[in-house]
């Protein structure tokens, strides 16, 4: 289900902005972005989203500005920068180098200038947490409005298919003797009335028109949509489920029109597949 959540909070002279984006996924996939001063807490807060988000492609980027422009200060490690300078020197002596730029090569070994890290207090990273459960929450909220647009829309399509069922069921009686007469109207142009078993003719439309029975399919086709209504309503994560049942709602229907041999019936057929085909889009979006 895609997402979206933004929170800031002002500590002092730092500002902290957590942002949260997501996308459709099968599976959790987390990408957060930290300031190298909070690198140490990155576990803690993919615990916490792992705890509240299900699964989805989400983005978490958290960012700090400073209202001054303060800098790192640097210390240089003189005893290593000497050692490192008179090697080079002596290398430079017994090469019969003219030993240009020595203190610049020395300067750029490892350590010799080391810079002051970033370390947090414990209030910065309390502060950071509110900013990041003000995200959360405002990334759920916008997932709930969005579920609460997919729930109607869904509920809509099976209304629909419903709708189609009902319409299918007016119908189905008056197919069989439409089904029947024509038979006989075949019968009766290609063999003759006269050499027509009656008998006969009754048992082979029995066992034609049984094939052509439709009502088992209906029965369940009106059991997997109030199943579907009735998962759709349920707080649990549902999504999984939902879209095994609209599997199963399109598996009647289209046994339905295959069996149905009506073309009337086959096309209300048609547009239930229409409004589920919808259904399945959204179900992309569910949880």
């Amino acid at each position: 289900m895609t997402g979206y959540g933004i929170a800031s909070d002002d500590f002092g002279n730092t500002k902290y902005t957590v942002e949260i984006k997501s996308l459709n996924s099968k599976f959790l996939e987390l990408a957060l972005k930290l300031p190298k001063a909070f690198s140490d807490k990155e576990l803690i807060l993919r615990n916490d989203c792992s705890k509240q988000i299900e699964r989805g492609k989400v983005n978490i980027a958290v960012t700090v500005e400073y209202a001054t422009n303060e800098k790192k200060t640097a210390t240089i490690d003189q005893e290593l920068l000497y050692l490192y300078y008179n090697q080079l020197k002596t290398a430079a002596a017994s090469l019969n180098d003219n030993g240009n730029n020595l203190l610049q090569l020395a300067l750029n070994f490892p350590e010799v200038i080391r810079y002051e890290e970033d370390v947090i207090s414990d209030q910065e990273w309390k502060h950071l947490q509110g900013t990041f459960t003000q995200a959360m929450n405002n990334f759920q909220t916008f997932r709930k409005d969005e579920g609460n647009v997919l729930q109607k829309d869904l509920e809509l399509r099976i209304t629909n298919i419903l709708q189609g069922l009902a319409l299918v069921e007016e119908q189905d009686p008056k197919r069989i003797p439409a089904i029947k007469e024509r038979i006989a109207q075949l019968l009766e142009e290609y063999v003759g009335k006269e050499n027509t078993d009656k008998n006969r003719f009754e048992q082979e439309l029995i066992f034609y028109i049984d094939k052509l029975d439709i009502t088992e399919e209906k029965i369940r086709l009106k059991s997997h949509c109030n199943y579907f209504m009735a998962a759709l309503k349920s707080n649990d994560a549902n999504g999984k489920k939902l879209g095994f049942i609209s599997q199963e709602i399109g598996r009647e229907v289209n046994t339905m029109g295959s069996k149905a041999n009506d073309a009337k019936i086959q096309q209300i057929v048609v547009g239930m597949k229409e409004e589920l085909e919808k259904a399945k889009e959204q179900l992309l979006n569910v949880l």
